[in-house]
């Protein structure tokens, strides 16, 4: 990382210099996602293409670069912590928060391809974690597990749009798209993103392992906790609005769209860059926190339940008490 790119730290900037690498992190993420998304459809890739990639990847790329960052600062328990709790958080806080403000019909959503394969991915991801570390090899796994998923949804929707089934590919549908956007503020957005979401990772990353050391707690909780809830705040802004507008199957499909890009693309891309060495304290009780919190979806999923405020409660103490436990 260049030395442009960081800043003293101190026992107190440190809270400064991680809420400042966090709302750098959101504004840059959004910001890259609409440069690429436009880039793409401006040089003919096809909207279905652009939202099963593009899309996907530049919202987990704050994610992606803290979990980069960490690995090049020597603290890969945040990385890995930053995942796990990222996943659980998408289930208890951000479906439970929206459950609170609307009641959202679930029943109406047929998510139970994609819900099957996020169950799939993190019984993949806790296999590999048995190994003792994600490495070079974990990465390619994960990364191939990934690829399949993208190839059989790409399959899956031709095969919709052959048999005259409607599907919502349309630019006004695909997040950041704006077919009149000139090509100076595309080269703005990418540019902005490029540079926001390094820097951004390297103050979050800096500032969150400085106040761990600080106040005597591991790095993997500040990524279990601090990091994951501020990472999945994206997510949670998404699902609110989306609540707000009854739309359940957006809802649904973000927490699982994240939470499999979280564990496949994410860790798979971070292995990739350096070895991942799983503590034994994930064995012992986050593992276990994180697949639990997947498999309370399956009421929603398969039972045809509505997620309503009775439930946006139960989610939303879970995540409480799980902070409590954890911290």
């Amino acid at each position: 990382m260049p030395d442009w790119l960081s800043l003293p730290a101190g026992p107190v900037t440190d809270w400064v210099y991680t809420i400042l690498g966090l709302v750098l992190l959101l504004l840059a993420g959004d910001s890259l996602v609409k440069g690429a998304v436009n880039l793409s459809l401006r040089l003919g890739v096809p909207a279905l293409i652009v939202s099963l990639t593009i899309v996907a990847f530049g919202t987990s790329a704050p994610e992606l670069l803290i979990s980069i960052q960490a690995i090049w600062d020597g603290v890969p328990d945040l990385a890995l912590g930053n995942v796990v709790g990222s996943n659980t958080a998408n289930v208890l806080l951000v479906l439970g928060v929206p459950a609170l403000i609307a009641v959202m019909h679930t029943s109406g959503c047929d998510t139970r391809a994609s819900y099957l394969q996020m169950i799939a991915a993190t019984f993949l991801f806790i296999a590999l974690a048995y190994r003792g570390q994600f490495d070079w090899m974990s990465g390619i796994i994960l990364l191939a597990a990934l690829a399949a998923m993208l190839i059989h949804a790409a399959v899956a929707a031709n095969r919709h749009r052959k048999a005259g089934m409607e599907v919502e590919d349309d630019l006004e549908d695909l997040e950041g798209a704006d077919p009149d956007l000139p090509w100076a503020k595309i080269i703005l957005f990418l540019v902005l993103g490029l540079i926001g979401l390094p820097w951004g990772a390297n103050l979050l990353v800096d500032g969150a392992s400085n106040i761990a050391r600080d106040y005597g707690i591991s790095d993997a909780v500040i990524g279990l906790t601090l990091v994951a809830i501020g990472t999945s705040l994206p997510e949670l802004a998404t699902t609110v609005m989306a609540a707000l507008r009854k739309q359940a199957d957006v809802v649904l499909g973000s927490v699982i769209g994240s939470n499999l890009f979280n564990l496949l693309g994410i860790i798979g891309v971070a292995s990739l860059v350096g070895t991942i060495p799983v503590n034994e304290t994930f064995f012992a009780f986050d593992f276990w926190v994180m697949l639990g919190a997947s498999l309370l979806l399956i009421p929603f999923v398969f039972l045809k339940m509505d997620l309503t405020k009775i439930w946006g409660v139960i989610l939303s103490a879970l995540y409480i008490a799980y902070l409590f436990v954890v911290l």
